[in-house]
């Protein structure tokens, strides 16, 4: 595994031309934007970080209806091609599977916790959640596990971000809802956490917790740009963001698909594990499949190929 950037930072010159990294307008966004910032202000690079909406951020129909794989990247990615900025900061599980036309992903540093997280009323788990509680989730692919382990649930449909979430429980609208661990954390919001689900009986979406720094293809070789990224480059991170999301892409699904997916690097072994649920909840299947990392993007087809095997296919609706 590659290491971050170094301890102190690099003096920056006055003529080091600034890089101007994009990122969506929300707190989360801009935290995790800034994190990326610090790391290449430490690298000796000039940074300004530049705000901007995206059509997920200004429309609050379900992310299904908005076409959900890539509705948060597609303003941040025009803007990147139209020279609007130099690199963008994304979270991963809301990127395509598929490559965009004269962009490449350059760097995905060390991932953050993958889990989601309960956040609940007066403590409550998952287990302990009163039939007939009301939850809250954006993601078909967390509905579909409520309503797998816990049928007597009430799946709410919300948007907003993190802190208008919150506020449907504080506010007594719902009981509880389902956001990632990893964001949760990044804004200091970890004290909402009641329980955090364990990857290995609730994976995440594919991605979960990996940031990724999308740059224009002729900038990622002989820049200082794409230099400073190769410094905070994870290789286990994208090792397994690879295997996750080659499992999706074997599937032809996205975002919006119940399939939650689980990769981790230990000794040198890459094991990845995928679920993929029935919508309206009562069945899953999962598969696993171990390998080196850099056979991620063929482990994740086969556990992929595993689950259309086993049924799951018509689960998927992408």
């Amino acid at each position: 595994m590659s290491t971050g950037s170094a301890n102190e930072a690099a003096p920056v010159e006055a003529t080091t031309p600034v890089v101007r990294i994009g990122t969506r307008a929300s707190r989360l966004a801009r935290t995790q934007t800034q994190t990326v910032a610090d790391a290449l202000t430490a690298a000796g690079l000039r940074i300004e970080v530049v705000p901007m909406t995206s059509e997920g951020d200004r429309n609050r129909a379900s992310l299904a209806s908005l076409g959900g794989t890539g509705v948060f990247a597609a303003a941040l990615r025009t803007a990147l091609l139209a020279g609007e900025c130099d690199a963008v900061v994304h979270s991963l599980k809301d990127l395509p599977t598929t490559p965009h036309p004269g962009l490449v992903v350059a760097a995905t540093p060390a991932r953050e916790d993958a889990r989601d997280a309960l956040c609940a009323r007066d403590g409550l788990t998952l287990a302990t959640l009163p039939a007939g509680a009301r939850i809250g989730t954006g993601s078909p692919r967390r509905a579909a596990q409520v309503r797998t382990a816990r049928p007597d649930l009430e799946v709410v449909d919300i948007r907003g971000n993190v802190d208008t979430r919150l506020g449907f429980v504080s506010d007594g609208e719902l009981d509880a809802v389902i956001l990632a661990a990893a964001g949760l954390r990044r804004i200091g919001r970890a004290d909402a956490i009641t329980a955090e689900l364990a990857l290995d009986t609730w994976p995440g979406a594919p991605g979960q917790g990996v940031l990724a720094v999308e740059i224009r293809e002729g900038d990622a070789t002989g820049t200082p740009l794409a230099a400073a990224l190769a410094g905070i480059h994870d290789a286990d991170a994208w090792a397994a963001a690879t295997a996750e999301r080659s499992l999706l892409a074997t599937l032809e699904a996205g975002c919006a698909a119940p399939v939650g997916a689980t990769a981790t690097v230990s000794d040198g072994v890459l094991t990845v594990s995928g679920s993929a649920y029935r919508p309206g909840g009562g069945e899953s299947r999962t598969a696993t499949a171990s390998g080196r990392p850099d056979e991620a993007a063929a482990l994740g087809s086969a556990v992929a190929a595993d689950l259309i095997a086993a049924g799951a296919g018509a689960w998927i609706t992408g």
